[in-house]
């Protein structure tokens, strides 16, 4: 691809490199696991730039190759081959402002979401984002009704799932 065409890819991921982060978080637990999780959604990203038609926005193809890329990489954990040189070098995914009470909090809720199910994770990720129910839906193949119940749900086990450890916000 052309230098133009890098530039454009890398001025569209510094703009949504938020999405990356907050996937890597959800899907996984260590540190090293999320660097090479955030390098596996950005070479993903970039062999799949051309592909992108611009059918819809950039943040929500970014959001379903980030998530089909975490759900894989799971999958594929132990015997993933690393491909750095395939994306551009010049893009690190910049650790959130550090702040030690909503630290601890985003800690307890991060190893909460650990314990969900593939599914509920990307709808707490959804969630996170800001997105409707109808988006939400229309993002994993569910209707609008039965993507609220999920998120419900998954909001409900959260919960229970930090009571159960015992910690409280």
């Amino acid at each position: 691809m052309s230098s133009s065409t890098e530039t454009a890819f890398l001025k569209l991921i510094n703009q949504h490199k938020g999405i990356i982060y907050k996937a890597s978080r959800m899907y996984a637990d260590s540190a090293e696991d999320r660097e090479d999780l955030q390098q596996e959604i950005l070479i993903q990203l970039w062999k799949s730039y051309q592909n992108f038609k611009g059918n819809s926005e950039f943040s929500t193809w970014m959001y379903r190759v980030a998530i089909n890329t975490a759900i894989t990489f799971l999958k594929k954990e132990k015997q993933r081959v690393h491909y750095h040189s395939e994306a551009p070098l010049h893009f690190e995914v910049p650790h959130e402002d550090y702040n030690p009470a909503k630290d601890k909090q985003l800690e307890i809720f991060y190893k909460a979401v650990q314990e969900l199910h593939v599914l509920e994770k990307a709808v707490i990720f959804y969630f996170m984002e800001g997105m409707s129910h109808k988006d939400i839906g229309s993002n994993l193949g569910l209707s609008e009704g039965n993507a609220r119940v999920k998120l419900n749900r998954t909001k409900e086990k959260i919960q229970q799932i930090i009571k159960k450890s015992g910690y409280e916000f």
